[in-house]
């Protein structure tokens, strides 16, 4: 069980780096379009000669499109989320909604039970969520309230998509490789964002001002979902995927001190205080 736990950590790390270059960029559509149009034609001759040699069913071509779909929503949710956002406020949303969800959903629709750490679980992310949206309980309203509540909206509808996609890829793992369903997901991912990169007409410069970045990101972006695969075939998902959001105290540590975000010890406090909750559902629950 130790090689997955070191996977999927490393794998939280990778995925909280390439979303602080994402926050950094200065488009943020471009930029990770970029950033994955590079291994998606490196990887597709890999998958290509994958599908020829082990032909799939109709329902798993099937599985693998809904994927595709799935991935496109995600990348242009994503961008959109990045526009408006600190890393440090919307990061741990994102990230914390499919754990908050899934249990929400089985207690309310499938009749199931939850622990007693379980509800702490819950608890604990609906007041740290709440705490990140920027809403008041107080009667005034300011002004700038309604605009810290558009990103979290956002940051919980890519939340909920992550949530999908991960379990379509958990079936889709026992068609094809970890390596040829990378390929599939970031075909997915740059086909929702090239309508918006057709249009904007700033490859070039984004390319010239983060070109590093862009390399970078282009290793670790894949990279983040590719060690969280292996790791899904060698450790059951419900395990693993709870510590894989290590990544939302190591992205608020990085929004905070490299990008100079406001309230950084009261998000840093209300991250480590998600993480505990999904902890606690993730493991306990």
């Amino acid at each position: 069980m130790l090689i997955p736990i070191l996977l999927v950590l490393a794998s939280g790390m990778c995925h909280a780096v390439w979303n602080l270059f994402t926050k950094r960029s200065i488009n943020k559509g471009v930029f990770l379009w970029t950033i994955m149009m590079i291994p998606s034609v490196l990887l597709l001759p890999y998958l290509i000669v994958e599908l020829w040699r082990t032909p799939l069913s109709w329902g798993s071509y099937g599985l693998l499109l809904l994927s595709v779909i799935l991935q496109g929503v995600y990348s242009w949710l994503l961008s959109k989320t990045y526009e408006l956002g600190d890393l440090s406020q919307i990061y741990p949303i994102m990230r914390g909604t499919s754990t908050l969800l899934i249990p929400i959903i089985g207690v309310v629709f499938l009749k199931e039970s939850l622990s007693v750490f379980g509800w702490i679980g819950i608890i604990l992310m609906i007041g740290g969520f709440f705490v990140l949206s920027g809403a008041s309980l107080g009667k005034k309203q300011t002004n700038r309230q309604p605009q810290s509540l558009k990103p979290f909206a956002l940051a919980l509808c890519v939340g909920l998509c992550t949530t999908s996609y991960v379990f379509v890829d958990k079936l889709n793992l026992g068609n094809i490789s970890p390596l040829a369903l990378l390929e599939v997901t970031n075909i997915g991912f740059v086909a929702g964002l090239t309508p918006l990169v057709l249009t904007s007409k700033a490859l070039k410069r984004e390319w010239k001002a983060n070109r590093n970045t862009i390399l970078l990101g282009a290793v670790l972006n894949p990279g983040s979902y590719l060690l969280f695969l292996f790791a899904m075939q060698q450790a059951p998902m419900a395990h693993i995927s709870p510590l894989r959001e290590i990544g939302t105290v190591f992205a608020t540590f990085l929004g905070v001190l490299i990008l100079k975000e406001q309230q950084g010890l009261k998000r840093i406090a209300t991250s480590i205080v998600i993480f505990c909750g999904i902890l606690c559902i993730g493991l306990l629950g």
